[in-house]
């Protein structure tokens, strides 16, 4: 026990849960706080208690008798003073910095609630307060001179309030936390520290804005994921738009229907979806902004946005998935046998489970019915989802199943537009991982001579933010160590329930491992 060194531990006495240890100090003589001039001149003694670091299974106490000294010089203005023992005793302080030390960090690790919870099991039980107290008193550090800077918002509270995380992207340490995304707020930011030279950030128009007023010297860089992500969504709209070429049929489908058409979803949710469409693009013609069909059909702004971008409600709608039932397999064998006379029900089934059927005998029943009246179902053509189709598209070559990449050439093959969105989002991720931004002017010109309205639309907001997106393709800095730190802070949130104030997560998030 090192931190005992410089006391002499007279007694130990073990009362329940606790150990007591008595002790007095073992030096003959200490140094003034102020002057530091040693004294061995004895004013008086008191007794202080300090609270330990456990130890079996019980909370350790320590009783220590120390000295109070006179100061010998003279011009000191202290003239007596109390001794310290290092390691041990603190000024004003009734625990050890060895136990302090270690509900800081549970503090820092877990929170008040948690935290408290574990400080019991350690022999050290404290209450949430406690611990939450001495965090706060933790010095946050001063950032120091920054060269790359990553910037990106989380939410205080989700659709309502948002703050500012900062990152060192040297480091991959969190700088600084603000308390809004304001343009304003980061440009002010920036300016107390000049020395940036890239800013690592998202596509958000403030942050953009913010870092050419607060930092005009520094050079901005878009996040690769995110402009990956923008892509994946142009993609599986432009797939929800062409849902016909994305129907899988057999050559003996082809033959019966030469144009099979998706099957169309209906229902409560359908038919609740395309009215809102209606609704939206109704509003949106008469002029109304976004807040004003907000408010008129009391509908989050995000949901407006996405109802808007859909030219049609079918975009919206994804038709519901045809699982396969347990009597899919024994099919065929029923049918067989209902064409050679067999038409006893309980027979049939004691045959299926033989063949390890576990299905109930009134499915066998039902199907036997539907072959009695000839309402048997001929077998529906494959249908993929947007989102299966859009994993194919930009899944790297070497990644992708050579079943899957079949079928995308099958539906290439279908539709013409599906094929050259399927080359041109290919061509973009090859740019986006290899950062070759110095093409990106010649992806932008395939785009606009392909005339597909969603990919447009894309192109146009690339080149208004023209010079972060092409270094973003083009450096090797992202914003990936600020989406980790984003994600964390969304976990300590969930840890501290929602109800700690912005303080104190800035203290985690800046002190944190």
């Amino acid at each position: 026990m090192p931190h005992l060194a410089g006391v002499h531990v007279e007694r130990v006495v073990a009362s329940g849960r606790v150990v007591r240890r008595e002790a007095t100090t073992r030096v003959p003589a200490a140094a003034c706080p102020v002057c530091g001039h040693p004294s061995s001149r004895v004013h008086s003694r008191y007794e202080r208690w300090l609270a330990d670091r456990g130890m079996s299974g019980r909370e350790v106490n320590i009783q220590l008798r120390v000295r109070r000294f006179f100061c010998v010089d003279a011009s000191c203005p202290r003239r007596i003073f109390a001794e310290q023992v290092a390691g041990l005793t603190e000024r004003y302080r009734r625990c050890s910095p060895g136990l302090r030390t270690m509900l800081t960090e549970i503090a820092l690790a877990l929170g008040g609630r948690a935290g408290a919870l574990i400080s019991r099991h350690l022999d050290a039980a404290r209450s949430r307060t406690t611990l939450l107290r001495l965090l706060r008193a933790l010095p946050v550090p001063v950032p120091g001179v920054l060269r790359v800077v990553g910037v990106d918002e989380f939410a205080v509270r989700r659709g309502h309030t948002y703050g500012t995380v900062l990152v060192d992207m040297d480091t991959r340490r969190p700088v600084d936390v603000l308390n809004d995304r304001t343009s304003t707020t980061l440009a002010a930011w920036l300016e107390k520290h000049p020395g940036v030279e890239v800013v690592c950030r998202d596509r958000a128009g403030p942050y953009a804005e913010g870092a050419s007023s607060g930092a005009p010297q520094a050079r901005q860089v878009a996040d690769r994921w995110h402009l990956l992500h923008n892509l994946v969504e142009v993609v599986e709209r432009v797939l929800k738009r062409n849902r016909a070429a994305l129907v899988e049929a057999t050559p003996e489908m082809d033959a019966c229907d030469p144009e099979i058409e998706p099957t169309p979803v209906e229902g409560a949710l359908a038919a609740r979806t395309r009215q809102r469409h209606h609704d939206v693009h109704a509003l949106a013609e008469r002029g109304l902004n976004l807040t004003s069909i907000c408010r008129t059909l009391k509908l989050d702004p995000k949901t407006v946005n996405r109802y808007l971008r859909a030219a049609s409600s079918e975009e919206l709608i994804v038709p519901a998935a045809q699982r396969a039932t347990s009597l899919e397999r024994f099919k065929v064998y029923l049918a067989e046998r209902f064409a050679d006379g067999c038409t006893n029900a309980a027979r049939l089934w004691a045959e299926l489970q033989a063949q390890g059927y576990r299905g109930h005998r009134r499915t066998v029943r039902r199907y036997l019915n539907r072959l009695a009246n000839g309402t048997v179902e001929r077998k529906r053509p494959e249908e993929f989802t947007a989102r299966e189709v859009r994993q194919w598209i930009l899944r790297r070559p070497d990644r992708l199943d050579p079943g899957d990449r079949d079928r995308l050439q099958s539906i290439c093959s279908r539709s013409p537009i599906v094929s050259a969105t399927t080359e041109l989002a290919q061509w973009f991720a090859r740019l986006l991982r290899e950062r070759r931004g110095q093409q990106l002017g010649a992806w932008v010109q395939a785009v606009e001579a392909a005339e597909i309205p969603e990919l447009r639309a894309f192109a146009a907001g690339l080149r208004k933010d023209w010079d972060a997106v092409q270094a973003g393709l083009t450096l090797p800095w992202s914003s990936g160590a600020v989406e980790g730190h984003v994600n964390r802070i969304k976990m300590l949130k969930r840890q501290m329930y929602g109800r700690a104030n912005v303080d104190l997560l800035r203290s985690r998030v800046l002190l944190g491992r």
